[in-house]
């Protein structure tokens, strides 16, 4: 008998907080064995692209995965071994206007004329269990390095990188400026 997975979706497409438009940010639980706060962490990565200055019309998947799931992408898409904490997945390719599959008309309701896609910066997919595990070897509550993780990929998706031991002192300071600017607004 097939296992049935929990799925919880959230989908908080970009809103209006002090008259400017902010980016959407869609949110997916795809595992059952740690409980998410996915709002929370929805609301943390639209938090980090606002911060960033990121165009009102960017679009972010954040999605949260079992360890089998994260094992899987860790090694088809990285070429890594075993599961991993945290993927970015940036979008590379552009995405054409108008409505497809079909080129038909833009429906009922819609503006005559297409306006720009929106800019669809990519995925970020965390292992829950993966950070609960490592919260206790890194001084961490179980939703900080949640948190961390969060900020982590959608930075990686905003081309910071951690390479080189400049670019990671950067990466890592803009990281902790991120979570306390969140933590104090989360309150």
């Amino acid at each position: 008998m097939p296992t049935v997975r929990a799925r919880r979706v959230s989908h908080e497409a970009g809103c209006r907080v002090n008259g400017l438009h902010e980016a959407a940010v869609f949110g997916a639980d795809e595992q059952s064995e740690v409980d998410v706060d996915l709002l929370r962490w929805v609301r943390l990565a639209r938090f980090v692209l606002t911060e960033e200055r990121v165009p009102a019309d960017a679009e972010l998947s954040v999605i949260f995965v079992d360890e089998q799931a994260i094992t899987d992408l860790n090694e088809r898409f990285l070429g890594g071994t075993g599961p991993t904490d945290v993927l970015a997945f940036p979008m590379d390719d552009v995405v054409l206007g108008g409505r497809q599959p079909d080129q038909g008309g833009r429906g009922p309701g819609s503006p005559s004329e297409p306006g720009d896609p929106p800019v669809v910066l990519g995925d970020v997919v965390v292992c829950p269990q993966i950070a609960e595990r490592q919260a206790g070897e890194h001084g961490n509550s179980a939703p900080d390095e949640l948190a961390l993780l969060v900020v982590h990929g959608v930075l990686h998706l905003l081309n910071y990188d951690h390479a080189e031991e400049r670019e990671s002192t950067a990466m890592k300071r803009r990281e902790r400026e991120l979570l306390d600017r969140f933590r104090l607004l989360d309150s």
